[in-house]
């Protein structure tokens, strides 16, 4: 039986039952976000090469969007969890109402210094006069999709706040075979419609974008009854909601947008070693993207269940549900690490047969996946901290990761032992940032509980 609207879903059950409820339906969204953009890709790429290249230069500028959005999602999810579970109905109302508000007006923040930055972004990137019409073609519908992401993203991560991830995942994927079904057709002009070519890829997905937000706001308002229009009234309510959601998003932001720029530093060092390794590298990076998915729904699920008992002061469940994903992310780490060392030439050989770009990605895919337990274990370290409403901490362990070890080390090991010292790197990135946040959380953790305990 389905929980009754506003009630904290999370609170009671078996804890590893409840983060498996969260992640699974999560998983399966992303699968379908990560599939309509490869067959969107496909579609652009049968217009030729000029119209792929020129939407190759928007991914940098797409990933910028989508961590925006992702940390107010973040920050909403963390506060209205804690909302949830503490049992203030009204409160998780008017956060919901304010949340989606906030996400409006970021919408509208991207779209007008998204069409005002469009020439000297692209340019930077290093467009041309061949590809900058067809950006030009493309971006100016994509920037006015903002709205029509950052909203529903905001919406999907109430209702994962609230215990119920089935109804988001079904919503994404839905948006994502509508795009699916779109592309086609207003790429190519069929059935009737005029060929939009990549104009009609950008808008198959503002339309998509505009279902998921009309879905999203329909379910909060109509069967949640979390959106309440008359707490819009209130200025200063307004005011210190945004700013309660925002001391978590703003971290979190700074976490996510240093993260491109760290890939990017890295792609530069391992292009020190030819063209070939820069083409090992990219494709062991998207079979790592595809192992990691699992626990990257692990930290997005601990959100909401950390958040939730946090709020409901229920520590004992927060501490336990924390020991089930720091063994799941050990078995699963170890499982991911054993295949990847048996079938990675294998995997490699399936994509290139140029010796330089398999040995990158040979090394890559033998040395990184050792660590991917400790880097399970910083993904729900920060998913618990972010959920606890201490973002600082959060931030702390995800730029120990990329600033303090991964950039410096990568340097310095590939001075010293070639490409194999990147990987090295990485390895030794992910082991100090979850060493970091294991230890953390356990010691500070611990005291909040033997403070309860004795209180």
């Amino acid at each position: 039986m389905r929980a009754k609207p506003g009630a904290a879903r999370l609170t009671e059950g078996p804890e590893g039952k409840a983060i498996l409820s969260l992640m699974i339906p999560m998983m399966l969204g992303m699968i379908a976000l990560i599939s309509y953009t490869v067959v969107d890709a496909y579609f652009i790429s049968r217009l030729g090469t000029m119209e792929l290249a020129a939407v190759s230069f928007t991914f940098p500028v797409a990933f910028i969007v989508t961590a925006v959005s992702m940390s107010f999602s973040v920050g909403t999810s963390s506060v209205v969890a804690r909302l949830m579970g503490s049992g203030d109905r009204e409160q998780v109302q008017r956060m919901t109402t304010h949340a989606m508000l906030l996400g409006f007006c970021a919408g509208l923040v991207v779209l007008t210094l998204g069409l005002l930055t469009i020439d000297p972004v692209f340019r930077a990137l290093g467009a041309d006069e061949v590809t900058m019409p067809i950006i030009h073609d493309y971006m100016r519908i994509y920037f006015w999709g903002g709205i029509f992401l950052v909203v529903p993203t905001i919406g999907n991560s109430v209702l994962r706040a609230t215990g119920d991830a089935k109804t988001p995942a079904l919503i994404m994927t839905t948006a994502a075979l509508f795009n699916v079904v779109l592309d086609p057709i207003l790429i190519f002009g069929l059935f009737g419609m005029p060929r939009l070519e990549v104009q009609g890829a950008a808008l198959a997905s503002v339309i998509a974008n505009m279902g998921t937000l009309v879905v999203s706001f329909s379910v909060l308002y109509f069967r949640e009854h979390l959106i309440k229009p008359g707490t819009l009234l209130s200025l200063s309510l307004i005011i210190d909601s945004w700013k309660r959601i925002l001391h978590v998003a703003l971290p979190t932001m700074v976490s996510g947008l240093v993260a491109p720029l760290t890939t990017t530093f890295i792609t530069y060092q391992v292009a020190g070693f030819g063209q070939a390794a820069v083409a090992g590298f990219g494709l062991a990076a998207r079979v790592e993207s595809l192992s990691l998915l699992v626990l990257m729904t692990l930290g997005g699920a601990i959100t909401p269940f950390v958040g939730q008992n946090f709020g409901a002061k229920k520590y004992d469940r927060v501490e336990a549900g924390m020991s089930f994903s720091f063994r799941f992310a050990l078995f699963y780490g170890l499982i991911i690490a054993a295949i990847m060392a048996v079938s990675t030439k294998f995997i490699v050989s399936l994509f290139t047969d140029d010796p330089l770009a398999a040995h990158a990605a040979n090394l890559q895919m033998w040395i990184v996946p050792i660590s991917y337990t400790l880097l399970g274990f910083s993904m729900a370290t920060n998913g618990a901290f972010n959920a606890m409403g201490k973002p600082r901490q959060a931030m702390f362990i995800s730029l120990s990761r990329t600033i303090a070890v991964y950039i410096p080390l990568a340097w310095i090991l590939s001075n010293l032992f070639g490409l194999v010292g990147i990987f090295v790197a990485a390895s030794c990135a992910n082991f100090v940032s979850g060493s970091i946040g294991y230890f953390w959380f356990k010691s500070a953790f611990s005291r909040k509980f033997l403070n309860q305990q004795t209180a």
